[in-house]
């Protein structure tokens, strides 16, 4: 457990007016420890030093859980960026895509949770080729950080006429927003393109260049934003993701280093990984992590991931 110091506490916003007034109480503390005292003062001022130090235990206990809860945020923020990508599979990945965002979504309101609508590309069958989405609420990343990875269902589309089962990918990233995001970037190293949002927003949306995408081409990392209304608020939107992108690859090349010692993890799976199976004609959807199995797709696609988001976290606690 970590050891704070009074340092700590003045340097933290939230604590700085408590660590003044725990420097006030120690102060008049010091003071009464130096007064010259008859006998019979010397009770009350005993019973003057015990009550400030009850009150400088308080604060100091006060201070620890607003630091603790500010480490907790940032190790477990409640701000991420979803995306879904389609996958192998065509028009059927697409959809799939599509489907798997409309589960985070419900989920989300359940939780009640903020779930704006980033950007996205769509297939001529009205899925996503990609798409991306920030959501907002308390525990979100830590609720929805195993759903990286790649997402396989298995059913009969609505175009099969033969009645074939059809096997269709989709892949999901989960980026958390941290506050505290430390890269040492070069700004040249960002190229940025402008154009015209589509779609709902208004007139102003449609004909001038709010759309923004930004690139980060030593990577060939890139974050596009079309859901502000402004050129601006969607560059610091893109901005932002993208940054948490190039911080998220750092990790994922920190964990190659120690690949077998993550062999047995649930946690820090990337796109190309496997995680789970949405197997329709069977009623059942099986997480490879973990082994384990549902049977109550119709409740999954409507959002109900419960069950599944509490099993891996628990496995990943064992």
């Amino acid at each position: 457990m970590k050891q704070y110091t009074l340092e700590n506490f003045k340097e933290n916003q939230k604590t700085q007016y408590y660590a003044q007034e725990w420097e006030r109480l120690a102060g008049e503390i010091e003071e009464l420890e130096v007064m010259s005292t008859s006998e019979d003062m010397e009770t009350l001022v005993q019973e003057e030093k015990r009550a400030l130090k009850k009150q400088q235990e308080e604060l100091w206990k006060q201070m620890e859980l607003i630091c603790k809860g500010d480490e907790e945020e940032e190790e477990f923020p409640n701000e991420i960026v979803l995306e879904v990508r389609a996958g192998a599979g065509g028009d059927e990945a697409s959809l799939f895509a599509y489907q798997l965002a409309e589960i985070y979504q419900r989920y989300s309101e359940k939780q009640g949770w903020s779930f704006v609508h980033v950007d996205d590309s769509q297939s001529s069958a009205g899925g996503y080729k990609e798409a991306s989405f920030q959501i907002r609420g308390q525990g979100v990343y830590k609720a929805l950080r195993f759903e990286t990875g790649v997402h396989r269902v298995q059913r009969i589309p609505s175009t099969e006429k033969q009645g074939r089962i059809h096997t269709s990918t989709a892949s999901v990233a989960v980026l958390p927003m941290r506050k505290k995001v430390v890269i040492d970037i070069d700004p040249t190293e960002f190229e940025m393109e402008f154009s015209r949002s589509g779609g709902a927003g208004g007139q102003n949306v449609n004909k001038v260049e709010t759309a923004v995408r930004i690139i980060h081409t030593p990577t060939g990392l890139d974050s596009r934003s079309t859901a502000e209304r402004s050129q601006l608020k969607n560059r610091e939107k893109a901005m932002s993701i993208l940054l948490a992108k190039i911080a998220e690859k750092k990790r994922e090349e920190e964990d190659a280093k120690y690949a077998d010692e993550r062999k047995a993890q649930v946690g820090n799976a990337d796109r190309s990984e496997k995680i789970r199976t949405y197997n329709f004609p069977q009623n059942r959807i099986t997480d490879h992590r973990i082994q384990e199995s549902w049977h109550n797709i119709e409740g999954v696609m409507s959002g109900d991931i419960g069950d599944i988001l509490e099993a891996l976290n628990t496995a990943n606690a064992e």
